[in-house]
């Protein structure tokens, strides 16, 4: 939430500290009226750089505070009321982070899930807040497990201590410590003295993965209740600082520009507060989103065209093409399989419209959103209202979906130039249609991919690409959208050689690439598997074709071809389970590809009724992935249905047209997302039983899930697709 060619960088937040990784950390306590740990790599000061209190009213002050620079630095308090808090230094965006946090602490603290809160953290001066990339498992996995285990320790020495018995003797369940004779004592009681002690009595390294109880289990979402029942809060639930409601009239193109504003029908409308004009278009505040979209609509704005007005789909394709580097000579005494693929541009298009709440004052702002990246939003809303970041707050809220493109604070930079105009605090929203033709997408790219057999085998493989990349001249959509380098990077860097290949997925000889791009004055962003979506998508479609041409099963191929155990494993099970090879009508079809990424790996085979080609339908999905240690192997299932979702998305039938320099789509009638109708009918996902420490899950399938798509589809309808979405 993304970053990168295709391993996520290291945040821009961790290179500042320049601290340890995640493995070497230590845990540190705090002396404090309630037991409260920390989990710093090394102890440099006595007050709490870049850590926040709890949740309002819960954590009482602390005497003395003991921490250092560990990137994530957690902090775990246990309260009085035998809840315990960790405030998570991610994001949650639907991706089930909470809950998987909240157990790896119920696990090594003992406690009982529902007594475990994972509120988020505001915006910190330092540390680790990168929520993108599949890491967040990953990285908290071993300081959460760790700082819990440290606080168990503490608790049993308390109550050990308290009941004068050998802390050996005494045991912990859910959220107490109980005593041979029967004896009980929530955590909560025990807190304040537990907080005094420097030296437990018992170790407080974690759990072996042997005893495991609460990781691992499939377990329900911790929010679930709270999200389906409205309870849930985000920032368009928001009332805070008594924002107003804004919202801003965009123009035709993108990156047009308002040359006149006629306002006086507006401004005489009921409810309306402000009209401002911005950089972005042209601000109305009002009493109610009501009125302001109805103001809105009544302005009348002379527009100058964008940079890219004469600009067009077919344009901006013949220049990627025209990109893409071209091949070295083939290996002598080698047959050729040569193929292109064109991606379209594809939106994030979270549920959740973008929704930032701002309150800027004369000497200080206060800013409330959603955020895969909150210490460089605080930072770039800083400069762009002219005030040094330690003079604005950052609250991070949940967000209703993601997928790339919170990592941008597009809407919040907006929102607080809008504030300090205004001089009031104000909650702007993005329309639907605000977000898909002047927001952030996955940029558009072409790719060329050349295989060279011979005696039966594939020597050479080449994979060229060419994508658009943003232009940031001035005035243009980064001083609009506030792309810091740092998210630059994250969201989009220029391939540096042939990818994914080039991790040694196929035993495929000589594997060489490179990369071209086109620059252009538009808004992008990482979307879900950045680059792996297109890239192995792609090598996945030449992969059944080389098979083809041989003469070879796709499935029999791959497993004389791929050089990792583990990813021949989940291709087995796939395989199986969805019974490859089975009898299917005419116009049905068997589709399979893999994906190997952020230390995991997934197969995926879908079948798809394509008797009528225009209007296919996926029937059936299996998958199987491999991912060390699953955390919340329902949370992973989710994740991996998700993905088949984007992978038939994206394949068969959503993109977005460029038209004379706008984007024709503005929502979901016309942006082709899947929806119920297009879901498989059966859905099923194999997790394959592991003890390595987690890897990255969030975007795996992705690839995997487009490459079977576009297989199956080849196959159900005998053509060799090179354009995607299909159906565009």
């Amino acid at each position: 939430m993304s970053d990168e060619t295709h391993q996520p960088p290291v945040p821009p937040s961790s290179q500042r500290t320049g601290g340890p990784t995640r493995r070497r950390f230590m845990v540190y306590s705090l002396a404090a009226s309630t037991l409260t740990v920390a989990a710093p790599g090394a102890c440099d000061s006595s007050q709490a750089t870049g850590a926040e209190p709890v949740a309002e009213g819960v954590r009482r002050p602390s005497d003395v505070l003991v921490t250092g620079a560990d990137e994530e630095m957690l902090v775990l308090e246990v309260t009085a009321a035998n809840k315990v808090v960790v405030r998570l230094p991610r994001v949650e965006v639907g991706q089930g982070i909470t809950t998987a946090v909240a157990m790896m602490i119920a696990e090594e603290l003992d406690a009982a899930l529902a007594d475990v809160d994972i509120p988020l953290a505001d915006a910190r001066t330092k540390g680790n807040q990168y929520t993108g990339g599949s890491s967040s498992v990953s990285s908290l996995y071993g300081p959460a497990r760790a700082l819990a285990a440290t606080a168990r320790a503490k608790l049993v020495t308390a109550a050990a201590k308290r009941w004068r018995l050998p802390a050996r003797t005494l045991r912990t369940r859910d959220t107490m410590v109980i005593a041979p004779d029967g004896r009980k004592a929530t955590f909560g009681s025990l807190t304040a003295s537990a907080a005094r002690i420097s030296r437990p009595a018992v170790p407080s390294k974690p759990k072996p993965a042997s005893r495991h109880r609460v990781i691992g289990r499939p377990t329900p979402r911790i929010d679930a209740r709270d999200i389906v029942t409205g309870k849930a809060r985000y920032a368009g639930d928001l009332s805070a600082a008594g924002a107003k409601p804004t919202v801003v009239a965009r123009p035709p193109t993108i990156g047009g520009k308002a040359v006149s504003v006629d306002a006086a029908a507006a401004r005489a409308m009921p409810g309306v507060l402000a009209v401002l004009k911005i950089a972005g278009g042209v601000a109305v505040v009002a009493e109610s989103f009501h009125h302001a979209f109805k103001a809105r609509d009544a302005l009348r704005i002379t527009w100058a065209p964008g940079p890219l007005a004469s600009l067009s789909d077919a344009a901006i394709r013949a220049r990627l093409r025209a990109a893409v580097p071209r091949f070295e000579a083939p290996p002598r005494r080698s047959s050729l399989l040569e193929a292109e693929f064109a991606f379209a541009f594809v939106s994030h298009a979270p549920m959740e419209v973008l929704t930032a709440v701002a309150d800027v004052r004369a000497n200080r702002a206060e800013m409330w959103f959603s955020s895969q990246t909150p210490m460089d939003a605080r930072d770039s809303i800083a400069a762009a209202i002219g005030l040094p970041a330690s003079s604005v707050r950052v609250h991070v809220l949940r967000g209703g979906g993601s997928f790339g493109r919170r990592l941008n604070y597009d809407a919040a930079i907006e929102a607080a130039l809008i504030s300090k105009a205004a001089r009031r605090p104000v909650k702007l929203m993005w329309s639907r249609a605000d977000d898909i033709r002047h927001g952030r997408m996955r940029p558009a790219s072409h790719h060329r991919i050349r295989a060279a057999v011979a005696r039966g085998r594939v020597v050479a493989f080449e994979h060229a690409t060419a994508s658009v990349n943003e232009s940031y001249d001035d005035g243009g959509p980064s001083a609009q959208g506030g792309v810091t380098a740092a998210v630059a990077r994250a969201g989009r860097a220029p391939a540096a050689g042939p990818v994914p290949s080039d991790s040694g997925l196929y035993n495929f000889g000589r594997v060489s690439g490179d990369s071209g791009g086109v620059s252009l004055a538009m808004n992008l962003g990482a979307w879900r598997s950045v680059d792996s979506g297109t890239t192995r998508t792609a090598e996945e479609i030449v992969v059944d074709e080389i098979a083809r041409s041989l003469g070879k099963d796709p499935v029999a191929f791959r497993r004389t071809t791929l050089r990792n155990k583990a990813v021949r494993a989940v291709l087995d099970k796939a395989a199986a389970a969805g019974h490859w090879g089975r009898a299917l009508p005419a116009g049905r079809a068997q589709g399979i590809a893999v994906h190997e990424e952020y230390g995991s790996c997934v197969a995926c085979l879908a079948e798809i009724d394509a008797t009528d080609p225009e209007n296919p339908r996926v029937t059936k999905v299996v998958m199987a992935a491999d991912v060390g240690t699953a955390v919340n192997p329902r949370g992973l299932e989710a994740q991996l249905m998700g993905t088949a979702i984007d992978g038939i998305s994206t394949v068969l039938q959503a993109g977005l047209h460029i038209d004379r320099g706008a984007v024709r789509e503005d929502s979901f009638a016309d942006f082709r997302y899947a929806r119920q109708r297009h879901a498989p009918l059966h859905f099923e996902a194999h997790i394959l039983p592991s003890r390595r420490e987690p890897g990255g899950a969030g975007e795996l399938g992705v690839p995997a899930a487009a490459g079977a798509v576009a297989n199956a589809y080849a196959r159900a309808t005998g053509t060799r697709p090179r354009r995607f979405p299909i159906n565009f």
